[in-house]
């Protein structure tokens, strides 16, 4: 655990201050996580001897036996942590800051609310559980210093400022302030809004980063000690190489893409449900059907939806796609005069009934949509037309 010795145990304790009740426990021996416990009685009497001073006005905050050193510390008269350490030549001040980073990781990823009016002792216990991985970091033997010094562990790259022009343009297109760019826990660069934000948390994000396991993307709820700890934000992280994260702190917008597939705000008519753009040439693909994802039919009717309507007009309307087998003479005459547009109505062709499906192609490209039913059967060409022409420029 840390460079103050790696020899001897570390036990941390996490209880409701009013009750006593434990809330979780953690323990390390030479900086890797054990499994060994404490005794009910001796977390009982840790905690007793600290209630019992503060019912006599006087503040216990740390004690001394032969071999072990003991830290109290109380959070908004609501959590109290203790830490024991046995550790050779482990120090006050270093448990005292253990402790000041373990509550921050707690609001970081439970809130404050949560942990200063505790209406449910076992669902917090729950909720605590998203802490373990973040909390056994710090009880751990990590290459990161800045639990200790309480400054954010740093890389300096070989070429800084162009780093820092990419990365400044990037969250301006994504429309946030909060960017950094993470290798192993260690800040590349960031953005001047991200070097402002507060401690803990400019310490405890990039820490939290690299505890997590590997991923390519994350969408990751935190609050922050100081700045919001109420109130959440998103941190997005997205691995561009193994142990290299880019990393968006912001609020609802910007989302991960996800079944979405299209950018936040790109402009699609309310009554299209789903889509599928084809790039025949160059064999890419766009399906989507969350666009508006609080209307009936289900993600899981439109998807099949589509997917019965490309098989039709592909099988019976549209030319063959490139790479198909060639087709014989008599086929191609056939296929002379084929069509650039088809459309399906399910139900009656009354607006308000059934749902509306239509294909467009031009060129390579060939789109196909699933309509609401309030969409009118005469404006489904125009409507298909004016949405590949916006969708044109994607690929």
């Amino acid at each position: 655990m840390g460079e103050e010795g790696t020899e001897g145990t570390v036990h941390l304790l996490c209880l409701a201050a009013s009750s006593g009740v434990p809330l979780f426990c953690r323990s390390s021996r030479g900086g890797a996580p054990a499994r060994q416990q404490l005794p009910f009685s001796v977390i009982g009497s840790l905690n007793g001897v600290h209630m019992f001073g503060q019912n006599l006005e006087v503040q216990l905050s740390s004690a001394r036996t032969e071999d072990t050193t003991v830290v109290w510390k109380s959070f908004h008269d609501s959590i109290t942590l203790i830490v024991l350490s046995s550790e050779e030549g482990t120090s006050e001040l270093r448990l005292e800051r253990l402790l000041q980073m373990v509550f921050g990781a707690m609001v970081l990823l439970v809130g404050l609310e949560e942990l200063t009016n505790i209406s449910n002792v076992e669902r917090l216990k729950k909720e605590l559980r998203a802490c373990y991985r973040l909390i056994d970091s710090f009880l751990g033997d990590s290459e990161l210093i800045g639990d200790l010094t309480q400054c954010v562990d740093c890389v300096v790259p070989p070429e800084g400022s162009l780093f820092q022009e990419a990365l400044s343009g990037f969250a301006e297109a994504a429309g946030t302030a909060f960017a950094s760019l993470l290798v192993s826990g260690r800040v590349v660069t960031a953005t001047e809004s991200w070097w402002r934000l507060g401690t803990p948390e400019a310490v405890l994000l990039p820490w939290l980063v690299g505890s997590l396991p590997l991923q390519a993307a994350r969408d990751y709820p935190v609050y922050l000690p100081h700045g919001s700890p109420t109130v959440p934000h998103r941190l997005l992280t997205l691995t561009l190489l193994p142990g290299l994260e880019l990393c968006l702190l912001c609020g609802p917008r910007p989302p991960l893409m996800g079944p979405r597939a299209l950018p936040a705000g790109f402009p699609l008519h309310t009554d299209i449900l789903g889509l599928l753009l084809l790039h025949l040439e160059l064999k890419r693909c766009l399906f989507t059907v969350e666009p508006s994802g609080d209307k009936d039919p289900s993600p899981e009717q439109r998807r099949c939806l589509l997917r019965s309507f490309y098989t039709l007009v592909t099988a019976m309307h549209f030319p063959p796609e490139p790479g198909q087998q060639e087709e014989k003479v008599e086929d191609t005459a056939q296929r002379a005069q084929v069509p650039r547009a088809c459309y399906l109505v399910s139900g009656t062709e009354e607006p308000g009934t059934g749902w509306r499906l239509v294909a467009l192609q031009l060129g390579p490209r060939r789109l196909l949509l699933l309509l609401s039913a309030q969409s009118p059967c005469h404006g489904l060409r125009s409507l298909a037309t004016r949405t590949l022409q916006a969708l044109t420029p994607l690929f």
